[in-house]
C-alpha cells in the first residue's frame, strides 16, 4: 500500500488511474544499464514505461532540477537516482512521497530511509582505475590520498566535483572529514593539477587510453573498460586496515514522487525494482552494481560492504552539507 502523511489521499488517487496508463520515470542510472529492466517490466506487466534519461555531463544534477522545477505540478510518477545525496535533498525539500516496498527486510538498514522516501540498491563502489604501463617504477596507488602525493602531479584525473557520485563523494567526505580537513583536501588536490574531465566516464577512458596514469571513478566505468580488454586494474581505495578511510560505496536509489500524475503505476514498478532479483541482474550485467540486499547474488568482478571495509558515512549529515560543499569547492574548480 502507498504510505502517505496524514491522511491517505494518494491511496485514492492512485485507484483513479488505469492500468494501461503509462508511469514516468526520471532516470539518472546510464540508460544502457538501467533501460533493459525497465523494457522487461513494460513486457511482463503490461504496463507503459516513459523513461527520460539523464546525460554524462549533468549526471543527476538535471533530473534533479527537472524534479524542483515541475514541483507545482509534477510530470514523473519515480525518480530513479544512481546515487544517493541530492535523492535526500529532494525528500527535504518536500517533493517525494513515502512508500514502503515488499521487499524493505532483505536490506540493509544503512541504505534505506526510516520514514520510507527513498530506498537505496545496488550499488557502485568509488575506486581507483589504474593503467599499470603509466607507473613506471612507482608503486600503485591504493587511497584517494594519493592524489595529493606531489609525486603524481598532473597525472591523475576526477570528473567535475559538482555532478553524480563524484559531488556525493565529496560532500560524504566533508561529513566525515569536518570543513578544516576536506578544505585541506581539496586545496592539495588543486594544487596537484587533478585533471577535471566531463565525468566518470571520461575519466575511466582517458586512464585507460594511457593519457592518465590513475583517476577516480565508479565500478560500472572501470568495469566497462576492463570489458572492453584494456589492461586498467580496479583498487578500492582506502579499504585496508583497522584505521583506514574505507572506501565509499554509493546505492543507486528509488523514489515515488509526490502528487505525481500516476502513484499506483509508480508503486507497482518501485516493487518491481526493489528486489534481490533486480541486483543479482544489475551486478551480472557489464555494469557490475554491488547488492545490498542479503539474498542477492554478487558478482565476482566486484567487491561489496562485506568483502572490503566501507567508509562509515551520515548520508543525510552530507545531504545537509552539500550546497555549502559545493560552493566551496567551486572556487576551486570553476
Amino acid at each position: 500500500m502507498l504510505f502517505a502523511m496524514g491522511c491517505p489521499v494518494s491511496v485514492s488517487h492512485a485507484l483513479g488511474r488505469n492500468m494501461a496508463d503509462p508511469v514516468v520515470a526520471y532516470v539518472a542510472l546510464d540508460r544502457e544499464f538501467s533501460e533493459p529492466l525497465l523494457t522487461d517490466y513494460e513486457k511482463q506487466s503490461g504496463n507503459l514505461i516513459r523513461a527520460k534519461y539523464d546525460v554524462e555531463s549533468t549526471k543527476t544534477i538535471g533530473l534533479v532540477n527537472l524534479i524542483r522545477s515541475e514541483a507545482a505540478r509534477p510530470r514523473a510518477d519515480l525518480f530513479w537516482n544512481n546515487e544517493i545525496i541530492n535523492t535526500i535533498r529532494l525528500k527535504k525539500s518536500g517533493l517525494l512521497a513515502p512508500f514502503k516496498p515488499e521487499a524493505t527486510a532483505d536490506f540493509q538498514p544503512v541504505f534505506q530511509d526510516r520514514e520510507h522516501y527513498w530506498h537505496g540498491f545496488a550499488a557502485r563502489a568509488r575506486v581507483l582505475i589504474v593503467n599499470p604501463a603509466k607507473l613506471g617504477n612507482m608503486p600503485q596507488p591504493k587511497s584517494i590520498y594519493d592524489m595529493i602525493d606531489p609525486k603524481w602531479r598532473g597525472k591523475f584525473g576526477i570528473a567535475k566535483p559538482f555532478f553524480g557520485t563524484t559531488a556525493t563523494h565529496c560532500a560524504c567526505l566533508y561529513a566525515q572529514w569536518g570543513e578544516k580537513e576536506a578544505d585541506s583536501f581539496f586545496a592539495a588536490l588543486h594544487r596537484n593539477e587533478v585533471q577535471v574531465l566531463a565525468g566518470n566516464k571520461p575519466v575511466a577512458e582517458a586512464v585507460a587510453a594511457g593519457r592518465l596514469a590513475f583517476g577516480l571513478t565508479d565500478t560500472d566505468d572501470a568495469l566497462v573498460m576492463q570489458q572492453q580488454g584494456y589492461a586498467v586494474k580496479i583498487v578500492y581505495p582506502d579499504a585496508i586496515g583497522a584505521n583506514g578511510l574505507g572506501t565509499l560505496f554509493i546505492p543507486n536509489t528509488l523514489a515515488m514522487i509526490k502528487a505525481g500524475p500516476n502513484p499506483q503505476g509508480a508503486s507497482r514498478l518501485l516493487n518491481w525494482l526493489y528486489r534481490p532479483e533486480t541486483e543479482t541482474r544489475l551486478s551480472a550485467g557489464p555494469s557490475g552494481q554491488i547488492p545490498l540486499s542479503s539474498s542477492a547474488k554478487k558478482s565476482d568482478r566486484v567487491e561489496s560492504p562485506s568483502t572490503v571495509k566501507p567508509m562509515q558515512v551520515d548520508f543525510e549529515m552530507a545531504a545537509g552539507l552539500f550546497d555549502g560543499v559545493m560552493k566551496r569547492l567551486a572556487g576551486l574548480f570553476v
